[in-house]
């Protein structure tokens, strides 16, 4: 498999184990040291780590010190409940690792208003990117990739500014073994690798008017990687009058009784943001430096 000649020097934030498949090719070809909020446990309460740790190892990656942190019963709970000194703290632990560390370039989740863990990755990221320039006076660049939308959508007059992959026939092969492999997500990669979504083949309703538009290709598709520069306000995208995906979702879970209460983009996610941003603009420039000559 492709080595890279600057390991350690490129960091990956995801959301939740698994989301590594998505840009397994660069993940090979960069070998990153990986970062993970969740331990993708979900309603089941079974941990998917080991299965990340698994492909990170035959990669060739490392582990980041935030890996599988919290499960998602607590983060979903931190949104609902406005906990911002939780994600504060992850944001200014995972900037002091860019600063220390040297990074050269972060990747992680897109916003894509698909999943609210996803969106508030990408905000602690941004704000932990922001941090480590002021702080450490870091030159890195920001990038994201999707998870649920097709990576050769991004727009033609902006192509050139993102990192492509175009997998060879090898390297493909092997993102297809290793998401097969990955079998806490199986019917979800198999509806993906099919040009689907597992969410909608159990909740046909959601799929009126959605504004996602994921992959419907199927598996030729995930051949391609694009990592796009990263829009880098801390405060992330607005939906506006749309509802991301993630309320909808909620709000028939709530409906279903599965659920107690519906994560808000504006009620819960927005707040986050804004208490990053904040966060962000209270750090002094070089900060970061006195700290690490201190020590």
């Amino acid at each position: 498999m492709p080595k890279s000649s600057s390991f350690g020097k490129h960091f990956l934030f995801i959301a939740h184990p698994g989301h590594e498949l998505c840009v397994h090719g660069w993940l090979e070809t960069v070998r990153p040291r990986v970062f993970v909020l969740t331990d993708g446990s979900g309603r089941s309460g079974q941990s998917r780590i080991q299965s990340t740790t698994n492909i990170l190892r035959q990669a060739g990656a490392e582990q980041g010190c935030i890996y599988g942190r919290l499960t998602d019963a607590e983060i979903y709970q931190a949104i609902l409940t406005h906990d911002f000194e939780l994600f504060l703290n992850i944001a200014d632990e995972f900037a002091e690792s860019l600063g220390r560390d040297e990074a050269e370039s972060v990747a992680g989740d897109a916003i894509e208003g698909f999943n609210p863990t996803h969106d508030v990755c990408r905000l602690i990221i941004n704000a932990a990117v922001e941090i480590a320039r002021r702080c450490y006076g870091r030159t890195i660049a920001n990038r994201d990739f999707l998870l649920v939308g097709r990576h050769d959508t991004y727009p033609p007059a902006l192509r050139a500014q993102a990192t492509w992959l175009h997998l060879p026939d090898d390297a493909f092969q092997r993102k297809l073994e290793m998401a097969r492999s990955f079998q806490e997500l199986g019917s979800e990669i198999d509806a993906a690798l099919a040009g689907d979504l597992q969410v909608l083949r159990h909740n046909a309703e959601l799929g009126a008017n959605l504004t996602l538009q994921y992959n419907s290709l199927g598996l030729e598709a995930y051949r391609i990687e694009c990592l796009r520069p990263a829009d880098e306000k801390v405060i992330g995208r607005d939906f506006g009058n749309q509802l991301p995906f993630y309320e909808r979702y909620g709000e028939l879970r709530v409906a279903e009784g599965n659920y107690q209460s519906v994560i808000r983009y504006r009620e819960h996610v927005l707040p986050i943001a804004n208490a990053l941003q904040e966060f962000v603009e209270q750090r002094s420039p070089l900060e970061g430096l006195e700290k690490a000559t201190s020590i």
